[in-house]
């Protein structure tokens, strides 16, 4: 019998369905073409991996961030064990091939983007002689590869997802994208990026995350200081990266007005109201916006002095909403500037700058970021978990681990976390939610907009904060029922004769792949 490829996206935790596609297993699907048969796709999310659908001979893809990579390694240890070939890849990877094969008993890891590569490495699995480490690069963006959305399940998901871009300018000091994905934004074709759009329209999907690092990889800022350089070339470089951006959204207007976009931004955004109105017309209407800290202080922990704060950081928010583009907050707790009143300040603040959405994280020092090498080299004798020294977190059962990794000058660790909590709670009670869904007409709408804060805290506070395993195996349980009704409430009949717009292009620069980073 024919060898199968399975991709699998590992999960702890069940939903039964989930919000977003997670794109990579329908890229990488595509990516390993059809001389196999279809890949077997696997979100955990929504239904666990069953080891017993694997044969000896087969090929196991497993895509891990560090949150997930623990569970990663469960599976790939199992698939071995039965005779599969087992290849990981994945920020993770990229970032600890060894620790991969080590703990997740990979015959190959895939370092850097698969969309090239991955065929190759399926194709040496299958002959027997798989390379222990492949590197995909960082590809240009002609180069993407095309989701296989034909190998969606039915009634899996709520929205769909489309990539634009891949990586940041930014250098935030709790985030590896800058690092993993390069500074250097890589644009994705205008071309491709409508006809995906297009043919998720086809099938019924009418509300899309733009899964991008960062949808606005230009800001005012940097062309200001492009020109002040003596040679041109970068100045130009990032004026046809802008261009791209406007064309793109150009023709997203073109497209059925049923349609609603949501992206991940900078602040600094805010200050482009060119970009704004663009983005409006565009119908991108939600935006998830780093805010991280309220305070000064905070914002000089994480290195994002580009951020406002106080009365200022409230206008900036304010100007999403002028716009028409509703703003979900990224805020962090645990900082070491936070106090008492910080948790209180911030739900204030998030309440004062009209946010449609929050979330509210715990400082987690992650690998790949400077806060993690910070925290890692001041660990001379590191705690133990079941052996496990706690630099290497993402290993230990997640009953056991630490919600908070660094002593706090003022707080402690359960004090932090439960006043988390509460700001989640009170967030998204009840009446803060009808309040909040009038941004919205419809009775439908409104509906659709309280189920989905709703399954959005089950999702991610309960789940993620809790230390109660009672508490989150409740909170998956109740995720997957509201996600069941709220499902039925953002598709749309299909519209197969879809056609996509056309239009005039901007000329496009041969892309160069960016060097890949060093390990």
């Amino acid at each position: 019998m024919q060898p199968r490829v399975h991709l699998i996206n590992p999960s702890r935790v069940t939903f039964g369905v989930a919000v977003i596609t997670p794109r990579w297993l329908y890229v990488l699907a595509a990516a390993t073409g059809t001389e196999w048969g279809d890949p077997v796709l696997v979100d955990e999310t929504i239904v666990a991996f069953d080891p017993t659908t694997l044969k000896a001979g087969d090929v196991v893809g497993i895509g891990i961030h560090t949150s997930n990579a623990r569970r990663g390694y469960e599976i790939g240890r199992e698939a071995r064990k039965r005779g599969a070939w087992v290849v990981f890849g994945g920020i993770h990877t990229t970032l600890f091939p060894d620790e991969v094969h080590e703990h997740g008993a990979a015959h190959a890891v895939v370092l850097g983007d698969g969309d090239m590569v991955w065929r190759d490495v399926v194709a040496d699995c299958i002959a027997g002689a798989p390379k222990r480490v492949y590197d995909g690069g960082r590809i240009g963006g002609d180069r993407f590869k095309q989701a296989r959305w034909d190998l969606l399940p039915p009634n899996g998901y709520m929205w769909a997802s489309v990539q634009t871009v891949r990586g940041c300018p930014k250098h935030c000091s709790f985030c590896s994208v800058w690092r993993t994905d390069g500074q250097q934004p890589r644009v994705r074709e205008v071309d491709a990026v409508i006809q995906e759009i297009v043919e998720l329209r086809r099938r019924g999907f009418r509300f899309i995350a733009l899964a991008d690092d960062n949808f606005y990889p230009v800001p005012l800022a940097d062309i200001a200081a492009a020109k002040r350089r003596a040679d041109p070339a970068r100045l130009h470089e990032l004026e046809h990266i802008r261009e791209e951006r406007f064309e793109l959204m150009r023709l997203m207007e073109e497209l059925p007005d049923d349609l609603v976009f949501y992206t991940q931004i900078t602040m600094e955004a805010a200050e482009d109201p060119e970009f704004l109105d663009a983005m409006r017309r565009a119908r991108i209407r939600g935006a998830l916006v780093g805010v991280e800290s309220v305070t000064p202080a905070g914002l000089k922990d994480i290195y994002k002095g580009f951020n406002l704060s106080g009365d200022e950081l409230i206008a900036r928010l304010r100007e999403f909403r002028k716009h028409d583009v509703h703003v979900l907050g990224s805020f962090i707790f645990g900082l070491p500037s936070d106090r008492e009143d910080t948790f209180a300040a911030t739900l204030d603040l998030a309440k004062k700058s009209d946010l449609t959405f929050a979330q509210f994280v715990l400082l987690t020092p992650f690998p790949g970021t400077i806060d993690f090498e910070k925290w890692a080299k001041a660990q001379t004798d590191p705690e133990k978990i079941e052996g496990t020294p706690i630099t290497q977190h993402w290993l230990i059962p997640e009953r056991q681990r630490p919600k908070i990794f660094s002593p706090h000058p003022t707080m402690t660790a359960e004090e932090i976390r439960t006043r988390t909590q509460g700001v989640w709670d009170q967030f998204y009670s009840w009446g803060s939610i009808w309040q909040r869904s009038r941004v919205v007409k419809s009775l439908r709408g409104r509906l659709a907009f309280m189920l989905v804060s709703k399954l959005y805290r089950q999702m991610y506070a309960n789940t993620g904060i809790a230390t109660d395993s009672a508490r989150v195996n409740r909170s998956a349980s109740r995720a997957k029922w509201i996600g069941i009704v709220a499902r039925r409430l953002f598709l749309a009949a299909p519209m197969p004769d879809l056609v996509a717009p056309t239009g005039p292009r901007t000329p496009r620069p041969r892309s160069t792949p960016e060097p890949a980073p060093v390990n």
